[in-house]
This record gives structure tokens, C-alpha cells and sequence, in this order.
């Protein structure tokens, strides 16, 4: 472990987030020699010039300087950063060691950490879990999620929990610790991020790190519903859990029964012989099998950690969910609007676009070509969606898909403001209009959330018109 005291460390990426500030602060906190540098201007990222004033550190901003890579002790690389950057190799050439905001926490956090990965659904489980965890255990949650808990090792003590929600970027990453968790969950996987890892075996090998350096003590939880996560049970050194939201979730991993599972509408916990029961509608108040996948996944790492079930639905039975996950926004003139931005995948769109059976839904999908196959969004649109909206740089692409399937009603509207006013002319009483890109943002956005709050934006305008009306 790096000392920090009087060294000249570089902090690559600031960014808008969280994680850059994080790994800022702590470093001055730490008597480090600060450098922050972003390819972004300073206007660009003025919330975050903002949050660092009165630290002592530099800001190069709007560009990076060579010196600070090569006369560094060390780099604070942000996970979105390629480790092929010209700028990280010059730093290698100099030998000057390179690290993450993760990693400075990994190393040096005392208490046992559980963490969340997968293609969707690692928000809502790691949010699920952190709430279980804390009705026993003194509890941090962040990560992935945006918030860096590097500010929080002075308080941590071996007797509290972490609960982490972990992506594929960072446990690249964390493969230089050689580091895994003590329990590991793993909702599913899909494509995805394949501009930044660019094959699927690497995405697939980088989410593999989260089970790769378990130990014989530790714990792996993984979807017995994904064929390609049950398989990686032969990574697994400790014991292996398995979830699936049907009792026989199991027959094609030579199992009897998985350790969480759905009994009807009851959740089913086993390990040991021991057994846990409760109703899925006292512990859970989210939509769609996907929902009560993530909570038997939280549910049984939470129960693997001493809270017991009963415990665990008082925790989450009131939780209605995070922001831009399948969030009613409005109810107008009988048609329910859904923020569903952070489907930035064509797999988790799939899943939202399943949500609504028996309900007409107009879709409003496209945007940020990751270099993901689209295909198996184009299926879901056609078997799903009534009429499709299409947004964003993938627009043509996916207009090509949904022709080549036959699909009667597909519009190009190129933003996401003429989707909500097109959807708003031609939706009927009952219909679903959701907004589920299946794509990431940067196309248009800054992120998912700005999209999510500016298709609300968008509906609340429609709203006021109607009832100017």
C-alpha cells in the first residue's frame, strides 16, 4: 500500500459524480501533494470546481500536461479512463505507479465487504441490501452508485458492514489487488461497455474479478436464472448460493433447489438446514419478476450476514425504487409516463419493456452506441411496443432493425422532448408510454439522470397545457 504523506499524486478524471472529489479530498486529507486534471473545462465541471474551493490542491483543467503524469509518485486513474491512454503509458515508461478511487479504499477498508455486480438490476439489489443489512449491522453503502466512501475509513470498524455496488470498470481495476469480496452477488449479464473493454470476453472476464480472488471463507450468491452467471460457480473457492425466482430455478445446474426462491407468492430462504419465509407483497413494494429477482438476491446475502427475513422485509417493504429505474413520473388523461433512463443496455430495456402485460406501450428508445448488439432490443420493441420513438445516435440503426422485423409503427423524433410531445398526440387512455433508451446517454445527455429528469421535464410541460386547457 502506497504511502501518501508528502507525495505528488495525479488525480485523473475529476468528473461530475463523485468519485474524482472523493479520491481529491482524501488525498489532501492524507498530506499528499494534490494535482486534479480533466479534459473538460472548468465551466463544465463547475459543481465540482465548486465542492474542491478552499482545498489545497491544483486544478489543470480543459486539457492534461505531460508533467503530471510523468513527475508523479502516483495516479489516481478514473475507471472510465482506458488504460491504453498515451498518457498512462508515458506514466509506465516512467514507472510511476497508477491506482483508482476504488482501489485506495479496497486496500485499506477494516470491515467485511458484500458486493453487488451484474448487467442490471445491481442498483436496486445493493440499495435493497444496504437497507437489510442495517437492521443488524452498523451499514455503508456506496460505489458504483456515486457515492465514495473513502471518507468514511476513519469511522469504519471490522464489526461494520460495506455494502457495495461494484461495475465492471472497477473490479477491472481491483484485479491489481488481487481482490474480491467476502460475499459476491451477481445479478445477471449482458453486453454491455464493449466500447470500453472492447470484446465480450473481457467485459465477462472483468466482471469474473468480483468471484476470481474469493477465498475458502467467502461466500458467492449467483442467479441460477442466467445460465452464463450459474456457470461461473467453478471461480467460486467458497461456498456457492444460488437465487431464481422459481423453485425449480436449479434443474440446469444439477441442483435440487436454489437457496432464495419463489414459492408461489412467498420468498423462500434455505442454507443449512435452516429455512426463513415471509410473503413477496410484505417485503417488497417494486414491479416486475425482475424486482423480486434482485430482493431474493439482497434478501439471501443479507440473511447470510444474521438479519433474519422477517427483519429484512421491515427494511425494504417501503421502498419505491430509485430515480430513472421504471418510475411512474405522471398519470395523464389515463396514460402512465415511465422513466426508465437508466436502461442503458439493450437487456435491461428488454425487461422494462415486459413490465406491462396487457397494457399498450409506446416506446421511446436510442442513443449512445456502445457497440452493443441491438438485435435483441429490436425483438423486444416489435413483440412489446406498439408504436416505437426513436432518439438519439442509434436512431437509424434501430429504424433498419424494426423494418427488417416487420414492425408497423416506428418513428424517428431524434430528442426526447418531440418523443414526449409525439407520444402525447397518439397515446389513448390506458396506454404505458416509457421512456427505456436500452442505450447510455452521452450522446445527447450528460448522463442517464439529466435524460430521466428532462423526459419528466418534458411530461410535466404536457401536463400544464392540459390543464391550462
Amino acid at each position: 500500500m502506497i504511502q501518501l504523506r508528502d507525495r505528488n499524486v495525479t488525480v485523473m478524471g475529476l468528473g461530475r459524480f463523485g468519485g474524482g472529489l472523493g479520491a481529491a479530498r482524501f488525498l489532501v486529507a492524507q498530506g499528499a501533494r494534490v494535482t486534479v486534471t480533466d479534459l473538460k473545462s472548468a465551466d463544465q465541471l463547475a459543481d465540482s470546481v465548486a465542492a474542491l474551493r478552499g482545498l489545497p490542491l491544483v486544478l489543470h483543467l480543459g486539457g492534461h500536461d505531460e508533467a503530471d503524469f510523468r513527475n508523479a509518485d502516483l495516479i489516481v486513474v478514473s475507471p472510465a479512463v482506458p488504460k491504453t491512454a498515451p498518457l498512462l503509458a508515458l506514466a509506465r515508461a516512467a514507472g510511476v505507479p497508477t491506482t483508482s478511487e476504488m482501489n485506495l479504499f479496497l486496500e485499506r477498508c477494516p470491515a467485511p465487504i458484500i458486493a453487488v455486480t451484474g448487467s442490471a438490476g445491481k442498483s436496486t439489489t445493493a440499495s435493497l441490501l444496504a437497507l437489510a443489512l442495517a437492521k443488524r449491522h452498523r451499514t455503508y453503502f456506496g460505489g458504483n452508485i456515486g457515492r465514495s466512501l473513502l471518507a468514511d475509513l476513519p469511522d469504519l470498524r471490522p464489526t461494520d458492514r460495506v455494502c457495495l455496488e461494484i461495475s465492471s470498470f472497477q473490479l477491472d481495476d481491483a484485479a491489481d489487488l488481487r481482490w474480491s469480496p467476502r460475499v459476491a452477488v451477481v445479478t445477471n449479464l449482458s453486453p454491455n461497455h464493449l466500447d470500453h473493454h472492447g470484446t465480450l470476453a473481457a467485459y465477462v472476464a472483468a466482471k469474473q474479478n468480483i468471484l476470481r480472488f474469493q477465498t475458502a471463507a467467502d461466500v458467492a450468491i449467483l442467479s441460477a436464472d442466467d445460465p452464463e452467471v450459474a456457470s461461473w460457480s467453478r471461480l467460486a473457492k467458497g461456498e456457492v448460493c444460488y437465487f431464481s425466482t422459481s423453485k425449480g430455478g436449479m434443474a440446469a445446474c444439477g441442483h435440487v433447489s436454489p437457496n432464495a426462491f419463489l414459492d408461489g407468492d412467498e420468498v423462500v430462504l434455505r442454507r443449512d438446514g435452516r429455512e426463513d419465509r415471509c410473503p413477496l407483497s410484505d417485503a417488497l413494494a417494486l414491479p416486475g419478476l425482475h424486482n423480486a429477482a434482485n430482493f431474493l438476491a439482497a434478501a439471501l446475502a443479507a440473511w447470510i450476514e444474521g438479519v433474519p427475513l422477517q427483519e429484512i422485509a421491515a427494511a425494504t417493504r417501503s421502498f419505491t425504487g430509485l430515480p430513472h429505474r421504471l418510475r411512474l413520473v405522471s398519470e395523464i388523461d389515463g396514460v402512465s409516463y415511465y422513466d426508465d433512463s437508466k436502461a442503458t443496455t439493450p437487456a435491461s430495456a428488454a425487461v422494462a419493456l415486459g413490465s406491462f402485460p396487457g397494457r399498450s406501450l409506446i416506446a421511446i428508445a436510442g442513443g449512445y452506441d456502445k457497440k452493443i448488439d441491438l438485435a435483441p432490443l429490436a425483438d423486444a420493441l416489435t413483440n412489446q411496443a406498439r408504436t416505437v420513438l426513436l432518439v438519439g445516435a442509434t436512431a437509424p440503426l434501430l429504424a433498419e432493425l424494426l423494418a427488417a422485423r416487420n414492425h408497423p409503427h416506428v418513428e424517428s423524433v431524434e430528442t426526447v422532448d418531440r418523443a414526449v410531445e409525439r407520444a402525447a398526440e397518439i397515446a389513448r387512455p390506458g396506454d404505458v408510454v416509457l421512456l427505456s433508451p436500452g442505450h447510455a446517454s452521452w450522446d445527447q445527455f450528460e448522463s442517464y439522470e439529466q435524460r430521466g429528469r428532462l423526459f419528466a421535464d418534458a411530461v410535466a410541460r404536457f401536463a400544464s397545457g392540459r390543464a391550462a386547457v
